[in-house]
């Protein structure tokens, strides 16, 4: 039952907290079309700004998508679990698998728009990686399908002294990835730092990612240090926050 401080929220909120709870609990499945504006003028008895601010509460967070001229309906695609500590543990690129497996499961995940190149450091970067004046980096850039809808774009740098003529200069790094042929090279991850932001898209984000509008992307940047600190990786994700959740699972 609504409380009190529930029924002062705005109208166009509880009518949006409706038809999530009638999502939830299978009223409505995977696909099937949502009440439009008129529809939920007439059982709401709101204006049809309120509608539509309840229907776009809905776009926002991922749950339903708008398709022109026929109307909102529920988002058909599954968000994916993001195990934020278990997919870098060794065992996974280690042995040859990549660190994605421990995310999909089942599903189908192509890796698009490869382009590996040779570039001077951007400042942050040169910093992080503690590089000397005009030392350049490997940069790789990739984007992340997931059952047809991409859901990442990735940028990694790395020193481009340390991998030159490896695998990772190529856009195929191989069984394992970077991390299995950086542990080839002497320089294997022991360590990892996340930091993660959120933001509004930019355009070509949102066009890269195929994103509804008013949905935000999640900023994930990763540096992988060896055993002796030295940053050998940094690896700036975008996610489409409607794709994605992040989960962090360990011990107290």
């Amino acid at each position: 039952m609504a409380n009190a401080g529930d029924d002062r929220r705005p109208k166009y909120q509880r009518i949006a907290d409706t038809l999530r709870e009638a999502i939830r609990s299978g009223e409505y499945g995977p696909g099937d079309r949502l009440p439009g504006e008129n529809d939920l003028m007439a059982a709401h008895g709101v204006a049809r700004m309120t509608a539509r601010q309840a229907l776009s509460v809905l776009r926002d967070e991922g749950v339903a998508e708008a398709r022109k001229g026929a109307g909102v309906f529920v988002r058909e695609f599954r968000p994916l679990r993001r195990r934020g500590i278990q997919r870098l543990a060794q065992q996974q690129w280690g042995n040859g698998r990549s660190i994605w497996s421990t995310d999909i499961e089942n599903r189908s995940l192509d890796v698009d728009q490869v382009t590996v190149s040779e570039e001077a450091a951007p400042v942050s970067v040169a910093a992080v990686l503690d590089l000397a004046d005009e030392e350049t980096v490997c940069v790789r850039r990739r984007r992340f399908v997931l059952d047809g809808k991409p859901v990442l774009l990735a940028t990694s740098y790395l020193p481009a002294s340390l991998v030159a003529g490896s695998a990772i200069t190529q856009e195929d790094t191989g069984p394992g990835g970077m991390y299995a042929r950086l542990a080839e090279l002497g320089y294997k991850p022991v360590h990892f730092r996340e930091e993660v932001r959120s933001r509004m898209p930019s355009q070509d984000e949102a066009t890269q990612l195929v994103m509804s509008a008013g949905t935000p992307v999640i900023l994930v940047c990763r540096t992988a240090f060896t055993a002796e600190g030295r940053p050998v990786e940094i690896n700036e994700m975008t996610l489409d926050a409607a794709s994605y959740i992040l989960e962090y699972d360990f011990d107290a």
